[in-house]
């Protein structure tokens, strides 16, 4: 196995240089200026002399090195990545690595806890559906999660804010952020439920389609392995249901969900951005659909390449995990 993840690692470099340069190449043959975006607000309201304003321009280009050719920037930008510099933002000119570090920890917070508890319910309830398969109860959750798994999050985000935050009827969630105002005075317990408050309906519409997908998974997982031959073998010899189920067919029906975790990595980074956007929330998915309007370039390539990178460690824990969960897997051969 270490043979294998060292391969790995090694291919890991070459990757990242291809994924990077056709990323770069895409954004920067995008239409818009970032010059052009920057001052635009400003030349509307007090530039009136044409000369001047290409001028100004000019010069914002050039201090952004958008006036040289594109192989230009990108290797500039490669030497900077090298020293973990992902430069300055076009929008404020602000270090991109602060704005990251002010983001990514509300966004984990959200999408950790969205995981985690989508599996800690999906797991069992796709286990309980295949072993009562086609009774009512199985067919009930049949449809009860094909429901959910069908709903945009965007129209629930938008229902659960009109009945329950403060639309026209209750108000028992706040309606954006996450925390309430004066919330720097109140003790860390008062803190703590203040933020579970505010993360309520954010969580719930990040956890409810991946819950029914993860259990459908789970569900033709099981299916496929109680019907194995090992497990009648089990079976006829006087094994507990429990013990069949949850130490025999449980281990090898994860083969799909482990699958499913190695595009969980780069899903804590941009999972989430439609949620953010609707309820306010200033997360790596707001900051990033921020980058992209203003053409804020090292913003935009600083979020491509860690999620890239966290893609490519995805799939490799997902083979490792694969020789865990199944030991009938070689990956040397690989």
């Amino acid at each position: 196995m270490k043979t294998y993840i060292l391969k790995r690692l090694l291919v890991l470099v070459p990757t990242m240089f291809g994924i990077t340069l056709i990323t770069f190449a895409i954004i920067r043959l995008a239409p818009g200026d970032p010059a052009m975006l920057k001052i635009g607000s400003s030349l509307e309201g007090s530039m009136r002399s044409q000369q001047m304003a290409e001028a100004i321009i000019e010069r914002t280009r050039k201090e952004f090195e958008l006036d040289k050719p594109i192989p230009v920037q990108y290797w500039h930008w490669v030497k900077k990545i090298f020293r973990l510099d992902f430069g300055r933002s076009y929008k404020d000119n602000r270090p991109v690595w602060d704005k990251i570090k002010e983001r990514l920890p509300v966004t984990l917070q959200l999408n950790i806890i969205s995981i985690i508890l989508g599996y800690l319910i999906a797991i069992p309830l796709g286990i309980f559906s295949s072993t009562h398969e086609n009774s009512l109860s199985d067919r009930f959750l049949t449809v009860l999660l094909y429901i959910l798994y069908s709903l945009p999050s965007f129209w629930v985000a938008t229902i659960l804010i009109l009945y329950l935050s403060g639309g026209d009827y209750l108000h028992w969630f706040p309606l954006t952020g996450l925390n309430s105002m004066g919330a720097e005075n109140m003790s860390f317990g008062e803190r703590l439920l203040d933020r579970i408050w505010h993360l309520v309906l954010p969580v719930f519409c990040l956890t409810y389609a991946q819950l029914a997908f993860v259990s459908r998974l789970m569900r033709a997982g099981m299916l496929e392995t109680i019907r194995q031959d090992y497990i009648r073998t089990a079976r006829a010899k006087g094994l507990s249901e429990k013990v069949v189920v949850y130490k025999h067919a449980f281990r090898n029906s994860l083969i799909a969900i482990v699958t499913v975790l190695g595009f969980l990595l780069p899903a804590l980074l941009g999972g989430s951005v439609i949620i953010e956007s609707i309820f306010t929330i200033p997360g790596m998915g707001q900051l990033g659909f921020e980058a992209i309007l203003s053409r804020d370039y090292p913003v935009v390539m600083a979020i491509s390449t860690i999620a890239a990178f966290l893609t490519m460690l995805g799939l490799l824990l997902s083979d490792v995990l694969y020789a865990i969960v199944n030991p009938t897997i070689s990956l040397e051969s690989q």
